[in-house]
């Protein structure tokens, strides 16, 4: 690959370039660097035709990637008054589609762009001729992946820029590309305004179809014969049934054909259960079809036949085994030895005894109270905090995070104590299985410290994110959460609010600082928080610095609230204000929850008596 050194004269921004705008971009980070050393990296050009061009004139030359370094470039030669050339790689003159494509993959290396933003390029691709599987070879995407991307153009526009902006969901999106464009208007409406409810992810699915939609995954028939309407999502992972009326006729026709196709195997019966019925496998016993056993074909409301073969029902079982026995087919079964009820008198007592034994012996109480929130039971429930996240950017940051490896060191020993599998993702699940006794035997043989360490991990996993505990655990400890995060790629990627980023910019880089820059764009100012974070590009270095949102106690940037820590802090504190207030206090504490704040008045709310209190509750 050769690169050239072109003049600035002989160039200019493509009109296919992927960034090509009619304002001039803002060049304000690289020009100090563009000024002292020049353009390093290479642009993309190609060379172009000029009608006015004549004699031995020189060549003209397309910008396709590199338009701020060209723009920078511009600015510097104006304020060193010299002539300058850049580094560029020329690329053919003839195919659009591959400008444009060099174009793209040059900007969206550089900035990692939001699907609203690949659906403009891809779409813009796909007009130039190019197929879903050649955009997903050139940007190394699979093309289901192209095709989710691109299905966004069947949204309304102001959908789009609300999910560009994160005020919708991902999983609402996806549920909204099932909708009409009748739908989206009435759902929009329904978002748009301020005192309406507008139904998200599950119960928008529901809206959409008047009630539990019915996917095309359980149709027994063959969907290429079926002619009623069937909808996709824009993942396209799963169709539904448009009309339920339609599909439970065709299911219905299927469900009778396979009937026949099982009585004509050789099957005695087969029963179909409606959907008003049901089929409880602990009723019946397996039979084969020399057995007499049955079909049974279950329907269900979301439309599934589950299909149950080889089935009889306990009593012709019994008969069965009786009649294999030689007995007569009267004969009545052996009586057990105790009734029900008398079994239900000696299950009483021995509960009463074992229970009274445990009330009596806190540290054996203990460690059965840790076997059943690891293990489960049928009487608890208890599931670890579901700490994935959809957003990429966001899981790898809590990857890193040096709390999350902490946790995971923790769990690794606390497993190797309980003899347990090291790489179990979580000490708790949400399950009763068969290893609540085996917990509690190896519970039995620890000391009290460690069953204490084992209980740490148990309440480590399962403390409720968000949640009114987590803000008072976190004052009442006094965690300084510089000790534990510090701002990544994830943090900056999220950052949208120009107003919350120039308060950002002012906490880090000074007051000075962030009015002199209240007009630039975001990325620029997140450039500039960045730079004041790392000590860069000579900037004065803002050591262990937290967003308010971070700290305990959290605190806002704006008066429009929409920050959950902060309400959770102040449910906190008035749940102890409530804990600790005589009668009268409580017509105060229901004016503060209205909407009157004390962060003014500094106001701190004493841990209640029977927690040590390392830091009391301040909002």
């Amino acid at each position: 690959m050769q690169i050239d050194y072109i003049p600035l004269g002989q160039l200019s921004v493509a009109a296919i370039n992927m960034r090509r705008g009619r304002k001039v971009p803002d060049v304000s980070d690289i020009l100090p660097s563009i000024k002292a050393r020049g353009v390093l990296a290479p642009l993309f050009v190609r060379r172009v035709a000029c009608p006015s061009r004549e004699g031995d004139a020189p060549d003209h030359f397309e910008i396709l990637a590199g338009k701020r370094r060209y723009f920078a470039s511009l600015e510097a030669a104006r304020a060193c008054s010299e002539e300058r050339c850049l580094p560029c790689i020329v690329v053919g003159a003839d195919d659009d589609a591959e400008a444009l494509e060099i174009s793209m993959i040059e900007n969206l290396l550089r900035e990692e762009p939001d699907e609203v933003t690949q659906w403009e390029s891809f779409t813009r691709l796909v007009k130039e001729g190019r197929s879903v599987e050649d955009i997903a070879a050139t940007f190394a995407l699979t093309e289901l992946k192209v095709k989710r991307i691109l299905a966004l153009g069947n949204l309304l526009p102001r959908i789009r820029e609300a999910y560009r902006s994160e005020a919708i969901d991902a999983a609402t999106i996806r549920h909204l590309t099932l909708a009409s464009k009748a739908q989206q208007k009435s759902w929009l409406a329904l978002f748009e305004d301020g005192e309406a409810y507008a139904p998200r992810g599950s119960q928008l699915k529901a809206w959409l179809f008047g009630g539990a939609p019915i996917a095309t995954s359980v149709a027994l028939f063959d969907l290429a014969s079926y002619t009623g309407e069937v909808v996709t999502d824009l993942f396209g992972e799963e169709g539904y049934f448009a009309d339920a009326d339609a599909f439970w006729a065709a299911q219905l026709a299927a469900v009778e054909a396979r009937k026949a196709d099982y009585l004509a195997d050789g099957w005695t019966d087969v029963v179909i259960v409606p959907v008003t019925g049901h089929f409880a496998s602990w009723e019946y016993e397996r039979a084969g079809k020399r057995k007499g056993g049955r079909i049974y074909i279950q329907l269900r409301r979301d439309g599934e036949a589950v299909l149950h073969e080889g089935y009889v029902s306990r009593a012709e079982a019994a008969a069965a085994e009786r009649r294999a026995r030689g007995e007569e087919a009267d004969t009545k079964p052996a009586r057990p030895e105790m009734t029900a009820t008398l079994a239900s008198y000696v299950d009483l007592h021995r509960h009463a005894a074992v229970g009274a034994q445990l009330a009596g012996t806190p540290a054996l109480a203990l460690r059965v109270m840790v076997a059943h929130a690891i293990a489960g039971s049928s009487l608890w429930s208890v599931r670890p905090a579901d700490t994935t996240s959809r957003n990429e950017a966001v899981a790898a940051s809590m990857a890193a995070a040096p709390a999350t490896r902490a946790l995971a060191e923790q769990r690794r020993a606390v497993l190797a104590l309980l003899e347990l599998d090291k790489e179990r993702a979580s000490l708790t699940q949400d399950r009763y299985g068969s290893d609540l006794v085996p917990v509690l035997h190896r519970l039995l043989a620890l000391s009290d410290a460690d069953v204490l360490q084992v209980l740490a991990q148990v309440m480590a996993e399962t403390l409720a994110i968000g949640s009114e505990v987590v803000e008072y655990l976190g004052e009442h400890c006094a965690i300084n959460m510089a000790d534990h995060w510090q701002a990544d790629a994830a943090f900056f990627g999220l950052l949208r609010d120009k107003e919350v980023m120039l308060a950002l910019l002012a906490e880090t880089g000074g007051a000075a600082v962030a009015s002199a820059n209240a007009g630039e764009k975001g990325r620029v100012i997140k450039g500039l928080i960045a730079d004041h974070l790392a000590g860069a590009n000579d900037r004065a270095k803002c050591e262990r610095w937290l967003p308010r949102w971070m700290a305990f106690p959290p605190a806002a940037y704006t008066e429009r609230g929409g920050v959950p820590m902060v309400a959770a802090s102040r449910r906190a504190k008035w749940m102890v204000e409530d804990e600790q207030a005589e009668p009268e206090d409580h017509a105060a504490s229901a004016c503060e929850e209205a909407g009157h704040d004390d962060a003014a008045a500094g106001k701190v709310v004493a841990a209640p008596e029977d927690v040590p209190a390392k830091a009391g509750l301040a909002t």
